[in-house]
This record gives structure tokens, sequence and C-alpha cells, in this order.
């Protein structure tokens, strides 16, 4: 389905709904500049805006329920220092392939701890830039929009704390969404979540230092936390160690890890976050070792965003196949055979990386005492996988 057969197919149901007394409007522009912020910020010079004072905010893969606004704006009635109040993901395609099923697992921890702990201790959370309702007055006082970094939603809901706003995420409230099944629309995904706060933090990091509006306590969860330890820290850390130095210990016999920090402690970690969904618990060492192969690409991604090069302001939208529906009447279309060019499903880097620890892993087996080849093995195994692209479904690059 090209993007204009879906522009004309929004167009009739918003007119369909017009006709039949709904207050709706069907708004489009004729440019990308500025991405979503830029977007956004179109949206909200229209006159109908100055009408309203709340803004609902949903990407076009969310299915709010129809209570969706009678759960949110009363918070914002009610609590005049709330600037924003958000809901949680739910994925209709969880289960469509593995790849479906280890993302939800890293984003269940991510709205069942991170997003919770930090609305409920000091009323910040990174906004997930769908599924939630602005006070309108608290968004121009913060600036509006800004397309400085590729994560407005991010840079708005820190803007807005500096100005002493408070933000509210609901757990229990959730909203249908879609997760990207193919292996390229989610590495797009994962450089623009990880280089995106980085560079946000590059540029932020003072302005929360200066800020007055901020107690000490919540700036250090926001620059120490939120910011060093999550976006930064976490990424270079899971490569660094996992990747480089434990198979280094096998070429350097001389050079230990203790156990607990190779993996007890990594071990107690990792089941916390399996805790967010327990029906995938089987999939544990999956999830590992998928994530540590992500974990080249985030440092790569953070490193363009704190030194602003290479890719920092790429934004490439997601690709979703759609709800089970769309897929029904996809497959009744005829389908096309698509050439899979070589170069679109490798990945160089990943590669490297895993004939690296399969030479190390090989080394141990040969000459080391350990039995860190087990893990070695299937370690490489998982980079050779994500490097030669096998991984979720592969869609072809649209013509249109």
């Amino acid at each position: 389905m090209t993007p204009q057969i879906q522009l004309e197919l929004v167009k009739k149901e918003c007119e369909r709904w017009f006709k039949e007394g709904v207050n709706i409007t069907f708004e489009i522009r004729d440019n990308r500049k500025g991405y979503k912020a830029g977007a956004l910020r179109e949206g909200m010079k229209h006159s109908y805006v100055k009408q309203c004072d709340y803004v609902a905010i949903f990407d076009a893969d969310f299915q709010p329920e129809p209570d969706f606004l009678f759960r949110t704006v009363p918070f914002l009635i009610h609590n005049p220092k709330l600037a924003l109040v958000q809901g949680r993901w739910e994925f209709v395609n969880a289960g469509q392939c593995m790849m479906t099923r280890l993302q939800e697992m890293s984003l269940s921890y991510h709205f069942m701890v991170e997003q919770q702990v930090g609305s409920s201790t000091f009323a910040f959370f990174g906004f997930n830039g769908t599924a939630g309702v602005w006070r309108i007055s608290a968004l121009n006082e913060s600036g509006g929009w800004n397309d400085q970094t590729t994560v407005e939603d991010m840079d708005l809901a820190v803007r807005a704390t500096l100005r002493g706003w408070k933000l509210l995420y609901l757990d229990d409230l959730k909203v249908k969404s879609e997760l990207p099944c193919s292996f390229n629309a989610l590495r797009s995904q994962q450089h623009r979540w990880t280089c995106g706060p980085a560079n946000l933090f590059r540029k932020m990091a003072g302005q929360i230092i200066r800020s007055e509006n901020v107690s000490l306590w919540k700036k250090l969860y926001m620059l120490y936390s939120f910011f060093f330890m999550r976006k930064l820290v976490a990424h270079v850390l899971s490569f660094c160690f996992y990747c480089v130095i434990l198979p280094a210990t096998v070429l350097f016999p001389e050079v230990t890890v203790p156990k607990w920090a190779a993996f007890y402690l990594p071990s107690l970690i990792t089941l916390l976050i399996a805790l967010g969904r327990l029906r995938s618990i089987h999939l544990l060492a999956f999830w590992v070792l998928f994530e540590n192969a992500m974990s080249l690409l985030r440092t790569k991604a953070l490193v363009m965003g704190l030194f602003e090069t290479g890719r920092v302001q790429e934004w490439v939208v997601t690709e979703k196949l759609g709800d089970g529906l769309k897929t029904k009447l996809i497959a009744q279309e005829p389908k096309e055979e698509h050439h899979v060019r070589f170069r679109d499903r490798v990945h160089l880097l990943e590669l490297f990386v895993g004939a690296y620890l399969l030479f190390c892993g090989c080394y141990d087996i040969i000459y080391g005492k350990r039995t860190l080849f087990l893990y070695l093995l299937l370690q490489s195994t998982g980079f050779f996988v994500v490097g030669f692209g096998y991984v979720g479904r592969y869609v072809a690059a649209s013509s249109s």
C-alpha cells in the first residue's frame, strides 16, 4: 500500500466522521522539515488549537481505547502543576516472531520499572512520544516542539521539567501498538533511540545543572541515573565488557574477572528484567545474546550522538507491517517476488565481532582451562545471525 493510498483512506475516514457530526479535521504538510518535531510544531499552529487546553498524541500504529481521555485528562484538570500524562504500550504483534518477543521483554522492563520509578519518585521520565496527553500551556511555556535532536519527545519532557512542571506515567493505562518485525526497521529505530538521547545529553546537561526550578536530588537523578547510566554507560558497558574484555581474558590468562562481576550480578539483573514479561522467561538466553549483539549498534550510535558526527540527525521512519486485519488484507493481494540484495542484509561490524568471539572461543577450547568457550561460541553465533540479517522478517525496500 503506497503512502498516497494511505492518505486517501485516512481522508475518507475523517470525512465519514465529520458527516456524522464529529469535530474532526484532516491535516497534512508538504515537507519533512524537522521530521516529527516539525510536524507537531506545524500542527500546533492551526487556529482551532487555541480553543483547546490539552493535546493527545498518538503514532499511526497506536490504538487507544475509547476511555483513554476519560482516564488521563482528569489528572491534568485536578493538578495544575502536571504537564503530561502518559500510558503504557502494549503490543498486538508481540508473538509475530522471535525478534518481537525479545523486544517485548526489553520494553516491558522499560515501562514497568524505568518509567514508573521515574514518575513516582521524581515526577520525571522520558516521554515516549505517543500515548500521552500534554497540557498546551506547559508545552508552549517549555518552548514547544524542538528539532535540535531526533528525540523531540524526551527533549520536551526535560525542558518542561526544568520549568518546574511534573510528569505522570500510568502503568495500568495500556494502549495497543505495534513492534517492528523487520530487522532493518529495528536497527533504524534503535539507532535513533540511542543516538538521540546521547545528543540531547550533550546539549542539555549544562541547562540541567544551572536550572533553579529543579532540586539537587532531581538533577542528580536526571544527569546520573536517567542520562549517564541508562542512556550512555549501559550500552558501552554491555558491548565493551561482554564482547571485548571478557573474551580477551581467554587470550591473556593473567587477566581475571571476578565471577560475581562476570556472571552472578548480570544474571540477577537479567532475571529482574525477565519479571516484566514472565511468559517469555524461557527466551532469556536468546534475549541476552540478542541484546549483546545489538549493543554494538547502540555503542556506535551513542558515539555519533555524543560527538555529533555521522548520522546524528538521521530520522528513518520505522516500518510497520500492520495489525492482524491489515495482514489478512495484504495476504489477499498477489505476492511479488522481491530480490533480496546481499548488502541489504549484511552488517560487517557485527560479522567482525562474531569472528573475534569465534576465534576466542576456539582458542579457549584448544589452550584454555575455562569453560568460557560455551558463552563465546553462543555469542559469536548471535553476532553472525545478526550480521547476516537472519533476524525478524525481511521487508523489501518499497519502490514508492
